[in-house]
């Protein structure tokens, strides 16, 4: 339950966020519903998808209120968190889930495409993360919760922009998480699997894909429990993690050692023995035990 917090939910107007927007209220929360009310593409803009929401909720007995700030601009989200605390005196939830696509091969994108997608999804989140920042700290709480996607994890054929924006994600919640951590503030991502006009064009199964099935899991990573530094994956009732690890691998010197490297990949790449690094100074440990002992 979230009774007495306060979410701002981000691209809550339609799909994944409108989904997250109502089992917060639901669950308690006042909430801040966000969205641009543009197209797919980014383009457009009006306050009626998130009235729409606010009017879901206030009708279900909820609190709530709406905004059309868009995330790309600072000033805009900075009143918005404004315009909250005022209201309500905190912020205790942040849900980065604003995105547009503007998919094609990256031989055929255009430059502007590939930074507009970036700005939304990573700059948008860092906008909004950073409005709130002081807050959490100040109240020694808080709970975010960054959108990442399979596309940035792994890849898909179309999805550069996108998919550069969405690792960035993740490497933004690895370092939040280390940083927000002495003030409670808990980062994390979750990759979804939903239908929304996101993916409308993907043919995938409708009622299998019901972003209501992945919201669950964002409950559990905005609660007072949550873990941090997790990467949840969900969609169709499944739940998975997905983790960044490093390898032992293996210490090569010498003139030869670009050859070696080759000779031995398979070695490095020998994922026996991997580890989930608590943080980046992990891997040069890793190498420097590795000459360390090479030494004698």
């Amino acid at each position: 339950m979230f009774k007495g917090q306060v979410a701002i939910v981000t691209g809550a107007g339609g799909g994944l966020g409108r989904e997250h927007a109502l089992a917060l209220a639901a669950r308690g929360a006042k909430v801040v519903v966000n969205d641009l009310g543009g197209a797919r593409d980014g383009s457009g803009a009006s306050q009626s998808a998130a009235e729409a929401v606010v009017a879901e909720i206030l009708a279900a007995g909820g609190e709530a209120i709406a905004s059309a700030a868009s995330v790309t601009d600072f000033q805009a989200v900075s009143q918005m968190v404004a315009e909250t605390v005022a209201k309500w005196g905190r912020v205790d939830i942040l849900v980065n889930n604003a995105g547009i696509l503007r998919d094609k091969s990256f031989a055929k994108m255009e430059l502007d495409d590939f930074r507009l997608v970036v700005d939304v999804h990573l700059m948008g989140a860092v906008n909004c993360t950073k409005a709130v920042w002081d807050i959490m700290r100040d109240q020694n709480y808080g709970r975010i919760v960054m959108t990442t996607s399979s596309s940035g994890l792994f890849g898909n054929f179309g999805q550069s922009n996108y998919g550069a924006a969405k690792m960035a994600l993740v490497g933004l919640m690895q370092t939040l998480s280390i940083e927000g951590a002495k003030n409670d503030i808990r980062v994390n991502c979750l990759a979804p699997t939903a239908h929304t006009r996101m993916t409308e064009d993907l043919g995938l199964p409708l009622e299998a894909l019901a972003p209501a099935l992945v919201t669950p899991g964002l409950l559990h990573l905005v609660s007072p429990d949550a873990p941090t530094r997790c990467i949840l994956a969900a969609g169709a009732g499944g739940f998975e993690r997905a983790y960044i690890t490093l390898t032992q691998g293996d210490f090569i010197t010498g003139l030869d050692a670009a050859e070696q490297v080759a000779a031995r990949f398979d070695k490095i790449s020998d994922r026996s023995g991997e580890i989930v690094p608590e943080m980046g100074a992990a891997q040069g440990m890793i190498e420097l035990t590795k000459a360390q002992s090479a030494q004698g």
